[in-house]
């Protein structure tokens, strides 16, 4: 009965024991919530000030028709950003347009490949989408040329075209960046020595000199696997296979024109 009354204390004392444990090993509400609270709620008002956003992030933000609004997103090598903004119309306003602007690292404006950039709301329209797509960003360019270039962007939201009556209504904005791998067919030969990143001048100097200073750098956002990270890509894939090809081509051309052989050197008939 000793034996039986002690078993059966152990018992109740290990169960005590696990059962907290495993409440809180269980995933609560607002666990999952503050998962999705990382996005920004808020825009910049100005290049320096843009709010950074990574892609695939929806960021949101109220601001007032005529204002400039300015997140900022990183874009590597291989990638082809797509920009998608949405804005949330006062109840009564008048036909209004909306542009949506994206820069590089440079501050170039970067022309879209497709997508409504500019849209016109009508009178009772409730909200307006715009969107850009960029052209792929490449790792390397000529000084002269335009090309998009792996480093920061920045998107500039405004109204356009606004009449006095609809200054400073308020309005509420959603932004949202999401790229696609183009591959090998985008790949160059040669690249950045680093990406257009603001202050990573003044970070590559600090590292030289060795000093861990880094308060002047600008921009905290890069790609999740680090910059360049697409340095591998379906073109060394083909480039293989072709070399494959050609060689077994090669062996099998040689085999058709070698021909029986050397001829025999017995005269014929002896």
């Amino acid at each position: 009965m000793r034996i039986t009354r002690a078993l059966s204390a152990s018992l109740l004392m290990l169960g005590l024991a696990v059962a907290p444990a495993a409440a809180d090993s269980s995933p609560t509400p607002t666990d999952s919530a503050s998962a999705d609270g990382d996005a920004p709620t808020q825009a910049g008002t100005s290049f320096r000030t843009a709010t950074e956003v990574e892609q695939g992030q929806t960021a949101t933000a109220s601001g007032s028709t005529g204002d400039y609004l300015y997140w900022s997103f990183p874009a590597d090598a291989g990638q082809r950003p797509t920009v998608k903004a949405t804005v949330k119309l006062p109840e009564t306003h008048a036909a209004q347009s909306w542009q949506v602007d994206v820069y590089d690292g440079l501050r170039r404006r970067q022309a879209c490949q497709y997508g409504a950039q500019t849209r016109t709301a009508a009178a009772d329209a409730s909200s307006v989408e715009l969107a850009c797509t960029l052209r792929t960003v490449r790792a390397w360019s000529e000084t002269w040329a335009d090309d998009p270039l792996p480093g920061t962007y920045y998107v500039r939201l405004t109204a356009v075209g606004l009449t006095t009556a609809d200054l400073g209504l308020p309005v509420g904005t959603e932004v949202r960046v999401d790229s696609k791998d183009i591959g090998g067919s985008a790949a160059v030969d040669g690249s950045l020595a680093e990406p257009l990143v603001p202050g990573i001048a003044v970070k590559s100097q600090a590292e030289s000199d060795g000093s861990e200073d880094s308060s002047a750098v600008l921009s905290a956002i890069e790609p999740e696997d680090g910059w360049s990270s697409g340095w591998w890509s379906d073109r060394w894939v083909w480039t293989a296979i072709g070399g494959v090809l050609a060689a077994l081509a090669g062996v099998g051309g040689y085999a058709l024109t070698r021909g029986a052989g050397r001829p025999s050197r017995v005269p014929p008939g002896a």
